[in-house]
């Protein structure tokens, strides 16, 4: 049974017989129709999907500035992890200077990248993911950032001339988890960030490989601050810490080779061609080459701060000549989407 309502509905839809001499518009009245309308205005055609209009497009590569600072950023989010595990477990050496000198070093390379994002740095618009100031809420990999300074500042209050104290390794044990857990997620976000469709299996190799980096520019600050106090660490502990640090460097070296080889294999073009990129030897000269002999000539003879620096600062510039090389790889990789 129809009411008043499906009546008026069907008078506004129906069918309008024209003549044979007048050309006026046939309106139809059909469902499908008016399915088929609403679903090409709110679809997105494939073209545009291809041209990064209708979808999340690729970021440009980073500046040279935005790139430095990013890997400053890691190589204190690494100090920072292997000083709250020295702290937790308790090798840490005793003294208060002994934890601050690392903090503070810390967050010099931490802040930089914050600050320039504050400024609105056209060269720096984002720190983690996050506008600031534009109205909008801090990503995930941000708040987990800045609750690592929580942890900073309660081992920089608790920090004494002994450090066994067990509020003291806890303090050092959440400062190590809040590092490596921004570290994670960091890499993570700003790979999908940069690359929406990236592969699932480079994605995983990402946190891996940005952890081993940090932990090794990390290692090399730490053992600068270790070198410029005197007797912070015994002849013994030193040995033992350069050791540590060559492992390190073998094992960045076969999981960045591994993570390289993933990205090659799906690279169009010759592949020589891109494996033989004169950037790609000058990184690895500053990244192992020159932290390397550093730390073997530190083993046999006692060398103060000044090279350590150098080591820190070598393998900082070749880590950043080596992220601009791969941001270059992945905004080449083929649209899967």
């Amino acid at each position: 049974m129809r009411t008043v309502g499906d009546c008026r509905k069907y008078n506004l839809r129906r069918k309008w017989v024209p003549s044979r001499d007048d050309h006026a518009l046939v309106i139809r009245p059909s469902r499908i129709e008016d399915r088929k309308l609403m679903k090409r205005r709110y679809s997105t055609p494939e073209h545009a999907l291809a041209e990064g209009q209708g979808g999340p497009s690729r970021l440009p590569p980073r500046p040279v500035g935005a790139t430095m600072l990013y890997v400053a950023s890691s190589h204190g989010f690494g100090l920072w992890l292997l000083l709250g595990l020295a702290l937790a477990v308790g090798i840490y050496p005793s003294g208060r200077g002994n934890a601050l000198v690392p903090l503070a070093l810390g967050a010099v390379l931490v802040g930089p990248g914050l600050l320039a994002a504050c400024a609105h740095a056209a060269w720096m618009p984002t720190w983690h993911g996050w506008r600031i100031g534009k109205s909008a809420r801090p990503t995930r990999d941000a708040l987990v950032a800045l609750s690592t300074c929580l942890p900073v500042l309660a081992v920089a209050g608790l920090a004494r001339g002994d450090n066994s104290f067990w509020v003291t390794r806890l303090a050092g044990a959440a400062l190590a988890l809040c590092s490596l857990a921004s570290l994670i997620l960091t890499a993570h976000g700003d790979a999908i960030r940069r690359v929406p469709s990236l592969d699932t299996r480079l994605a995983t190799q990402l946190p891996l490989s940005r952890v081993v980096s940090a932990a090794f520019g990390g290692g090399l600050w730490l053992w600068m601050c270790a070198a410029g106090q005197d007797n912070a660490v015994s002849a013994g502990q030193q040995l033992n810490w350069i050791i540590t640090l060559l492992a390190v460097t073998l094992l960045r070296g076969l999981i960045e080779n591994l993570r390289w080889q993933s990205v090659l294999l799906r690279l169009p073009g010759p592949r020589p061609l891109l494996e033989l990129q004169p950037r790609r030897f000058v990184a690895a000269l500053l990244v192992y080459a020159l932290p390397c002999a550093a730390l073997l000539l530190a083993s046999v003879r006692d060398v103060g701060p000044v090279l350590a620096a150098v080591a820190a600062v070598s393998c900082l510039t070749g880590m950043g000549i080596e992220l601009s090389l791969y941001d270059g790889a992945l905004a080449a990789l083929p649209d899967d989407r």
